[in-house]
């Protein structure tokens, strides 16, 4: 039997360009059609909230948002693979959306794959609800996926 041990408590700071290999690494391993290093390095430059977190010196997850006009998007939001299903994801998260509200955002957005059903559960359970389709928005291993588009609010 093999136990998954949760690291000692996380440290969330602004991700640089000096993240950029484990990021990629990280988005490598997880996703079967990846960012690539050129889309990370817009999001620094244009000012994107682009936040890792790291755990024992290691970088266990990284979160990309963009805020304008009273909406946040979150773009990308990924944990190592290994270290899934520990809190790490709902942490970045929250991390995210209390960032959105500080730069008066009261709407947040995000897509997901409607089989990403980890995802699925982490916003929801964060209190996102599914607010439309965009169709064949992912590329996929036959042919396009769809995207759920989820909303949040951030104000009551």
């Amino acid at each position: 039997m093999s136990a998954v041990v949760k690291l000692a408590e996380p440290r969330l700071r602004p991700m640089d360009e000096e993240d950029m290999p484990s990021v990629l690494e990280i988005e490598n391993t997880a996703y079967p059609y990846p960012w690539n290093e050129t889309i990370f390095l817009d999001c620094l430059r244009v000012g994107y909230c682009c936040w890792v977190m790291e755990s024992e010196s290691a970088l266990v997850a990284y979160g990309v948002m963009a805020v304008g006009a009273g909406e946040s998007h979150v773009l990308n939001l990924c944990v190592r693979p290994q270290f899934q299903g520990l809190g790490y994801g709902r942490a970045m998260l929250e991390h995210l959306l209390e960032l959105a509200a500080v730069h008066n955002a009261d709407t947040a957005f995000l897509e997901v794959r409607p089989t990403n059903f980890s995802a699925l559960r982490l916003y929801m359970n964060a209190g996102f609800n599914e607010v439309g389709v965009r169709r064949n928005y992912y590329p996929a291993k036959c042919g396009r996926e769809d995207a759920l588009i989820m909303a949040r609010a951030l104000t009551e």
